[in-house]
């Protein structure tokens, strides 16, 4: 009797042991993601949003994250930075997401980022550029699966000294807010130490969403710079483009967008050739390395049928974010033993990994930082496309214009070497 009873009391134990288990396992991951649903940056946000649904349809069909499938709930940033904090304490709060990406705006990711960290909350800034974020204050539940500002405005001067070496003068046209300062100041100090003797002889700040860039054309045609920088993306840049294609500045100036590969396809036509285009990473449609690999081809083809449109680089940062949400949860897991992880275990893992999404790999370091190497090339019109493609293409290895761990962009870019400009860069034509 008594061997019975403890067999018994075992038994129940054993189940209970189970059913605590099964429990533990949810059923389904929900993932808060913020994106421009509306407004002039909605050009790249609707995009974003396309494909976070194509790659979480993708990965449930497969069976979601170890069986456990991808639930998405939508904020649009549009609504403004006291109404998207409003969303975003309430989709964790009241709906228990406890997996946000987060955000597009750098302005945003300085927002929620504290909150985030508060409510233990994993947190992937899945586009934001801000470098200073991560830089400034230590975080367990924020990280950034893509570059950040001063890898992109790093391999930018890069690639415009190595293209063009011989300019004087340099102008600026940035949006004002967070990523418009922050990206000029990287800009500049990394131009100053590699090129001391070019002039800045403008700077403009017009603000963000403007649909009127008349002051500054105007500005620009009388300073005729050698050179015109412009960090702004979405509808402000397309509106910026047009208008000085109009008033003739890409005739006297030459234009560096380091954000204009998300452009191409919407201004068609109206880009003229040989303006030099970033793609915030190596994020291409058309990527020389991988554009024929079968996966990236059908998921091209899945977004064409969409959307109607090709991936551009938010597209490709949101691909990065959920496949290294996904890195992080089977990472935890295997470090753990198999069980399924808590959000500190996701988040702790998250600071480790090394993924992959459509470019060349991505690795990510102890202070939240996804390195990311970097596509720059220059516009071609060719008869395959109704736009320019990109042509003369270089890609900057991230680890040569990445601040390391623990100190401050600023600063750093100061100290970068002549030497950066040596490095050997294979350059690919456009097909």
């Amino acid at each position: 009797m008594k061997i019975a009873k403890k067999a018994t009391v075992l038994l129940s134990a054993l189940m209970l042991s189970g059913l605590t288990f099964a429990q533990q396992k949810p059923a389904e991951i929900k993932v808060g993601i913020t994106t421009f649903l509306s407004g002039p940056a909605s050009v790249f946000g609707v995009p974003a949003k396309a494909a976070a649904e194509l790659m979480i349809d993708d990965i449930n069909a497969k069976g979601g994250i170890a069986g456990v499938k991808i639930s998405p709930v939508f904020i649009d940033e549009g609504l403004g930075g006291d109404k998207l904090l409003s969303e975003y304490r309430r989709v964790v709060q009241d709906q228990g997401v406890r997996t946000m990406f987060s955000a597009i705006s750098s302005g945003n990711c300085n927002i929620v980022a504290p909150v985030a960290e508060d409510l233990k909350v994993l947190n992937v800034m899945w586009d934001c550029g801000t470098e200073k974020l991560l830089e400034e204050k230590k975080f367990r539940y924020v990280v950034r699966t893509q570059a950040n500002a001063t890898t992109e405005m790093v391999a930018t001067v890069v690639y415009l000294l190595k293209t063009n070496p011989n300019f004087k003068t340099i102008a600026v046209v940035n949006q004002d807010y967070a990523w418009g300062r922050d990206s000029w100041e990287i800009f500049r100090n990394t131009l100053m130490a590699l090129k001391p003797d070019v002039k800045v002889v403008g700077e403009f700040f017009p603000k963000f969403g403007a649909a009127d860039f008349s002051t500054e054309v105007s500005r620009l045609s009388a300073l005729k710079p050698d050179v015109i920088l412009s960090t702004s993306w979405g509808g402000d840049l397309d509106t910026f483009v047009r208008q000085s294609v109009q008033r003739g500045l890409f005739k006297q100036s030459k234009f560096v967008l380091p954000l204009a590969e998300s452009s191409l396809e919407r201004l068609g036509a109206t880009l003229p050739d040989g303006v030099i285009v970033g793609a915030r990473g190596d994020h291409y449609f058309l990527h020389p390395e991988t554009k024929d690999d079968a996966s990236h081809k059908q998921f091209v083809q899945k977004f064409k049928a969409k959307t109607d449109t090709y991936p551009i680089y938010s597209v490709y940062h949101m691909v990065q974010a959920i496949t290294g949400l996904k890195a992080g949860y089977e990472q935890a897991m295997k470090t753990n033993g198999g069980k399924w992880p808590s959000t500190e275990e996701v988040a702790d893992a998250m600071h480790t990994i090394e993924f992959k999404g459509y470019g060349r790999p991505v690795k990510m370091r102890a202070d939240g930082q996804g390195l990311e190497d970097q596509l720059l090339g220059v516009t071609k019109k060719t008869a395959k496309y109704p736009f320019p493609v990109m042509d003369q293409m270089m890609i900057i290895p991230a680890d040569t214009a990445t601040t390391p761990v623990g100190q401050k962009s600023p600063e750093w870019v100061k100290t970068i070497k002549t030497d950066l400009l040596d490095q050997k860069l294979k350059t690919y034509s456009a097909n």
